[in-house]
């Protein structure tokens, strides 16, 4: 077994070597270090609507650069151990597997760390699952999609928090949105932007026939508030109302619940998750300032599939990746073609293959774990 294991970390000792000049830390070094001598030396710096961003890019970079070294000291720590094996301290032997794990973990998780290299990539997520034509079949598999994604958040330590929801009339929900808070957010989750179809026996057929459901998933990375998109006042209709959930749930004695329209590009954002109007209406904006973003790179990429225009029919020929329950157990990824039987997991929260696979796929990497 352990010389499959030294095997095995002669590959990934292949792999961190490979990731050295991609990552160019004295580059980042330097970057991260004349950052700090700003901070010091420009007076004015505290005070200049930049310093935000840079000192955001600044933890960003440190972070990353923590991770990298902390790869190359789990390297270093697991290469002594196999000498010491070799020279007779047999003892090491449990450490070796130990350390083995741990590194294998943190190659898979530092390699894609190369790939969200996209400036918004380690920015929360804007999440909003919308059900597809199937009344209370389609409502229901909406929230067992939230469900998905809150296991995902909680085993990833991430913070999920909904900021609107509209209820199906049996069951289910309507639609949802929240956000997905802690870094990479939406890097992770940029993945799951598409139509996601179920095919299983219907717990609502008393004839327990075989339906197929839909629902859409976007993602969004949420915009920090130093990047400048321009949003007139005068642009915004701002309606209040009484939010409530089935059976009565969370009704607020007051109409905190905010719906903004933003006129110019027919685009409506609500919250309804807290009791106070004023925070419901931060929320709000901060929906409308990421979808606002997204709508603009849309518009100047014309060959880029507008948002919008995806949103247009939940159904066949659209959906991104496959969950079948019943008359086999299959979820299949239609753009990677990766696929597992193991419905259950997948339903849990075990996303990570699926995320993985897609990042590889989107950065033209070949994956060898097909």
């Amino acid at each position: 077994m352990l010389e499959e294991i030294f095997q095995e970390i002669d590959e990934l000792n292949k792999k961190v070597l490979s990731f050295v000049p991609a990552v160019k830390e004295d580059v980042l070094q330097k970057k991260v270090d004349e950052i700090e001598q700003q901070s010091i030396n420009d007076k004015d710096f505290w005070s200049k609507k930049e310093s935000k961003h840079l000192l955001k890019e600044q933890s960003a970079i440190k972070k990353f650069l923590e991770s990298f070294r902390e790869l190359l000291q789990l390297q270093e720590d697991i290469n002594v151990l196999k000498e010491l094996y070799n020279e007779g301290e047999t003892s090491a032997e449990s450490d070796i597997i130990d350390n083995y794990n741990k590194l294998q973990h943190k190659v898979t998780e530092f390699e894609l760390k190369l790939i969200l290299n996209d400036p918004h990539d380690i920015n929360n997520a804007i999440v909003a699952i919308h059900s597809g034509a199937g009344g209370t079949e389609a409502d229901d598999w909406a929230s067992m999609l939230y469900r998905m994604y809150n296991r995902w958040a909680e085993k990833n330590g991430f913070k999920l928090e909904t900021l609107d929801q509209l209820d199906g009339d049996e069951a289910g929900i309507k639609s949802i949105t929240f956000n997905i808070i802690g870094e990479y957010g939406f890097g992770y989750l940029k993945s799951e932007s598409g139509i996601h179809r179920l095919v299983r026996i219907s717990p609502f057929d008393s004839q327990n026939r075989r339906h197929t459901s839909f629902a859409s998933v976007f993602v969004l990375p949420e915009i920090d508030d130093d990047l400048e998109i321009e949003i007139n006042e005068s642009d915004l209709r701002i309606d209040t109302y009484r939010a409530g959930g089935a059976g009565g749930q969370h009704i607020n004695t007051t109409d905190s619940a905010v719906r903004i329209t933003h006129i110019p590009s027919g685009i409506v954002v609500a919250c309804q998750n807290e009791r106070s109007q004023h925070k419901n209406k931060a929320s709000a904006m901060k929906i409308l300032k990421s979808k606002l973003y997204e709508y603009e790179m849309n518009k100047r990429n014309e060959e880029k599939e507008k948002m919008e225009d995806s949103k247009t029919d939940i159904g066949w020929g659209n959906q991104i990746r496959s969950y079948v329950m019943h008359p086999y157990k299959m979820v299949k990824d239609l753009r990677t073609r990766y696929e597992t039987g193991n419905v259950d997991a997948v339903m849990d929260g075990e996303l990570e293959p699926f995320i993985r696979h897609y990042l590889l796929f989107a950065a033209g990497i070949e994956n060898e774990n097909k």
